[in-house]
């Protein structure tokens, strides 16, 4: 009997220790992919994808990071100008098919980097946690440009900043996104459940130590609090005129996301969900309609909401 028991007693210890080296394991792998993302740098020559000049502008971040972008001006001019966010591991190339769109229609553009990401400095992302008033000084830096409105669109990572960003930043008339997480948190378990392919229910109860631990490590050593990447909490706060876009076949940040922001910004947000679309697939999925809402949208909304509460 004493021998079962120490037997046992040696197999708890053990599946405990085995545990714990997993869950840190894991949270050192989360930290990892979330900090440092893929690095896709810029192809020479891209720029000219837009079809009108494009001026290669900077400005430097409140923590002194340097943050580059492109800047172009369509031929007519309609006073207004719409600042475009690109997902993570990509760079400002990711959304220069969105800026020939607001060209044509006479927007001007601002294709920024963010930062850790393309040409911009930084050594780790934080998705919206200093990102959002990286915008907001990029909205500050283009408001001699465009008279009229400011716009922010975003994709997946770039729609979370832009979310934030509009809770922050004087002056924006409305904002259009596709693809935003509700909260880093509830991504992160959505991430750990698609690493494992064990479902939502294990980043709920075994995974969960791995993640804070993660957010732990990076909030003390790192000095950024990833909870506070919160596009839920930013929408509560913002009356910023705020389309949300979601796909029924997105796999990548689900649907259930856009659904529980609208929720949240019921008194000044919209969800338009694209039947089949993929993750920031609605354009591929219906080109003509995501211009016509898109644009509508903005043309809309020709004021800002007042100051931001």
């Amino acid at each position: 009997m004493q021998a079962r028991t120490r037997f046992l007693v040696r197999a708890a210890v053990a599946a405990g220790s085995a545990y714990w080296l997993a869950t840190c394991v894991g949270a050192a792998f989360l930290v990892n992919l979330a900090l440092h993302p893929p690095h896709r740098p810029l192809d020479a020559g891209s720029a000219s994808a837009l079809g009108v000049p494009v001026e290669n502008v900077d400005l430097s971040a409140a923590d002194g990071v340097t943050l580059r972008a492109w800047f172009a001006a369509p031929a007519q001019p309609n006073g207004a100008a719409v600042i475009l966010l690109h997902g993570v591991a990509d760079n400002r190339e990711g959304v220069a098919g969105y800026a020939r769109m607001f060209l044509a229609r006479g927007y001007d553009v601002l294709l920024p980097d963010a930062r850790a990401h393309g040409e911009s400095g930084g050594a780790f992302a934080t998705y919206g946690v200093l990102e959002r008033d990286d915008v907001r000084r990029w909205a500050a830096w283009l408001h001699p440009h465009a008279p009229g409105c400011e716009y922010l669109f975003g994709e997946s990572m770039g729609a979370a900043i832009a979310i934030q960003a509009s809770a922050v930043t004087p002056g924006i008339c409305a904002i259009a996104v596709e693809s935003s997480f509700a909260t880093f948190r509830e991504i992160a378990s959505d991430r750990i459940a698609q690493i494992s392919r064990l479902g939502l229910w294990f980043p709920h109860t075994l995974g969960a130590p791995a993640r804070e631990l993660a957010l732990a490590w990076v909030d003390i050593f790192d000095r950024v609090n990833l909870a506070e990447a919160s596009p839920l909490a930013a929408i509560r706060r913002s009356r910023v005129p705020t389309l949300l876009i979601a796909g029924t076949a997105d796999d990548n940040i689900p649907m259930r996301h856009s659904q529980e922001l609208e929720r949240a910004g019921a008194s000044h947000s919209q969800l338009w969900i694209v039947d089949g679309a993929e993750h920031t697939g609605a354009m591929t999925a219906d080109p003509r309609d995501f211009e016509r809402r898109v644009t509508s949208w903005f043309a809309t909304h020709d004021t800002p909401p007042g100051p931001v509460e």
